[in-house]
């Protein structure tokens, strides 16, 4: 498939503002974190402000922007369209959350119940973009047990990397929430491990004689059904070559997750600030490295409809 960096950043960034989202709401909503002004403003900006960015950037992917509200009159049988009613209802409840936190400052009561939902929202947004991608059978990369678990735990890896960072930066970071993004982050890593393997030994059932139904021999294509590049061949045809991504693993495994796991174990034995800006420089680096895990999500997945160009 080709990797638009819209829709690779679309998918980064609001997986990590939905994962930061939903540890804010739940743990506002039990009063585990203080209803300081600040903390609120800058976590739920933070958190927001990823996810509108994310969505605005997934705009740039369609040919007619002006009508993606259209998306959401299809709630009944398409993912898309419940992942857009999903993230709209979420605001509603991360606003109200956000509001009572920053301008009330409280956490009980009412805001609370409101973080609550926000968290609960922001789990099924995160579940139905997976579901865009596993839903999909000509995808047979996507189409698996690995896609719909694999968003939800970066998701909460991200969102909890980026929480480390903000509660550092306030001095109120404990070894019990750097511990859980230390494990977080390996459980990433194993479940990003397990997926290349499980791709890498797919072997894809459909082929040009099944697709055809004429059974011995091999079928091939005696004439190009285009004489030049077209908008599938473009858009699901994509090519990566087997060095670049061997590379681009590499990368994606040293920036997303060695990196960050050796700065936060760090961050265990300094002191305030110097552990504050590692929490934050580890923050900055798995998000680049999720960018690059994303392209790489997009860019080795394969559709069948290039059998009918000989591919």
């Amino acid at each position: 498939m080709h990797p638009a960096f819209s829709v690779v950043f679309f998918t980064t960034a609001t997986g990590a503002g939905y994962g930061l989202l939903a540890l804010l709401g739940t743990l506002g909503g039990f009063q585990i974190i203080p209803p300081d002004f600040w903390l609120g403003f800058i976590g739920m900006g933070l958190a927001l402000g990823l996810i509108v960015a994310g969505l605005l950037s997934s705009t740039g992917h369609l040919g007619r922007p002006e009508r993606a509200w259209r998306a959401f009159s299809q709630w009944r049988s398409s993912w898309l369209s419940r992942e857009g009613v999903a993230s709209v209802i979420t605001f509603i409840p991360a606003g109200l959350f956000g509001i009572g936190w920053i301008f009330f400052g409280k956490t009980d009561g009412w805001v609370g119940i409101a973080g609550s939902l926000a968290a609960i929202g922001a789990i099924i947004t995160v579940c139905t973009t997976g579901m865009i991608y596993a839903s999909l059978k000509p995808i047979a990369q996507w189409h698996s047990r690995f896609t719909l678990p694999g968003y939800v735990i970066f998701s909460a890896m991200t969102g909890s990397v980026l929480l480390n960072a903000l509660l550092q930066g306030f001095a109120l970071g404990s070894k019990v929430q750097l511990a859980a993004c230390l494990l977080l982050t390996l459980t990433g890593w194993g479940w990003k491990l397990a997926t290349w393997r499980y791709n890498d030994r797919l072997e894809i059932p459909t082929t040009a004689n099944t697709a055809t139904g004429l059974a011995g021999g091999t079928v091939r294509s005696l004439e190009w059904p285009h004489t030049e590049e077209n908008y599938l061949l473009k858009e699901m045809g994509f090519r990566i070559a087997r060095k670049h991504g061997a590379r681009l693993r590499q990368i994606t495994q040293l920036l997303a997750f060695a990196l960050p796991l050796g700065l936060l174990a760090i961050v265990f034995a300094l002191p305030w600030p110097p552990a504050a800006l590692l929490s934050v420089l580890a923050a900055v680096i798995q998000f680049a490295g999720m960018l690059v895990a994303s392209w790489l999500f997009f860019a080795e997945a394969k559709h069948t409809v290039t059998l009918y160009y000989g591919r």
